[in-house]
């Protein structure tokens, strides 16, 4: 796509305002844009402070993105309002309570995690394993973390806030999805391609499965039948079966995948070199199109469930 037409592009995404909560939200870290997708095509983009890495949502639409050089994270609320909230930190991977209640933020250079009220007090900390990476919430009163320095991912207490447990996994963790029917856990490890499976309820490693080149992202469907796993170097994603614990098919995408989520029966994968998201049909398992987005798409994110109905 030329300059030009990307540009048009994003002048209509613009024009067209804040979009309502729901859909698929994808943040764009070189071009500082947050775009909402919805029923399959580009709804509003919003401005927000520059380099967003990883985004969270909640229940109520709002949007969480962390902002490692610029030791802040970005509340974005549903009509599009961007509150910064400023950290002695270099927050990276961050996770949101479904009320907004709290954030979990993951302190890449400070080995921890910071647990934020909503108007960004700290109310606490855990140590961590080296590099921090990605958050993710399991069942009540857990958080997993990608250490991605020490193979292995943690396990916070997020009453007490305190690391608790953890569980050896490949090398390179990074991103992690959580399967709350099967109380699953699921790891990219991006050096040495390949996931690992966890039983979180057994506390044990169920299985190692082979993906692509530097799986990057990961998202497991909301039946928890198959794992989605973008691999970065392939420039395609990998379809893990979550009964036999193999990849069972594999679908082209744009160049450089980074991170994936899946709304309304369609995967949606971050292609940071082609600027766009690639649609993924998971009932035929081919893409469907490429949304234009803002420059250097990375992290993706959809509402969760209510509080009352959470995990």
């Amino acid at each position: 796509m030329t300059g030009r037409v990307r540009l048009l592009a994003l002048l209509v995404l613009l024009s067209a305002g804040p979009a309502a909560a729901g859909g698929v939200s994808v943040v764009s870290q070189q071009g500082a844009r947050v775009t909402r997708i919805e029923a399959g095509g580009a709804a509003g983009a919003v401005a927000v402070p520059r380099a967003p890495a990883a985004v969270a949502a909640d229940a109520g639409g709002r949007l969480y993105l962390s902002h490692p050089d610029g030791r802040a994270v970005s509340v974005v609320s549903p009509d599009g309002g961007v509150r910064p909230l400023s950290l002695a930190a270099q927050p990276f991977g961050i996770a949101a309570e479904p009320d907004g209640s709290r954030i979990y933020v993951g302190d890449w250079s400070g080995n921890r995690v910071l647990a934020l009220s909503a108007d960004g007090a700290v109310l606490g900390e855990a140590r961590t394993g080296p590099d921090p990476a990605h958050l993710v919430l399991g069942p009540p009163g857990r958080l997993y973390v990608a250490e991605r320095e020490g193979r292995s991912v943690g396990v916070i207490d997020t009453g007490t806030m305190r690391r608790v447990g953890g569980f050896p996994v490949g090398d390179g963790p990074f991103a992690l999805a959580y399967d709350p029917a099967r109380g699953r856990l699921y790891v990219a490890n991006v050096r040495s391609d390949d996931v690992t499976a966890i039983d979180t309820r057994a506390g044990r490693v169920l299985a190692t499965v082979p993906a692509g080149a530097s799986p990057y992202g990961i998202a497991v469907t909301p039946d928890g039948a198959r794992v989605i796993v973008s691999d970065q170097h392939a420039a395609k994603v990998s379809v893990i079966d979550a009964q036999s614990l193999a990849v069972t098919a594999t679908v082209p995408v744009g160049p450089y995948p980074e991170g994936v989520a899946i709304s309304g029966g369609f995967a949606y994968v971050a292609n940071w070199f082609s600027d766009d998201v690639s649609v993924i049909d998971l009932a035929t398992g081919r893409e469907t199109r490429r949304i234009p987005v803002a420059e250097g798409p990375r992290g993706l994110a959809t509402a969760p469930d209510a509080p009352e109905a959470s995990r």
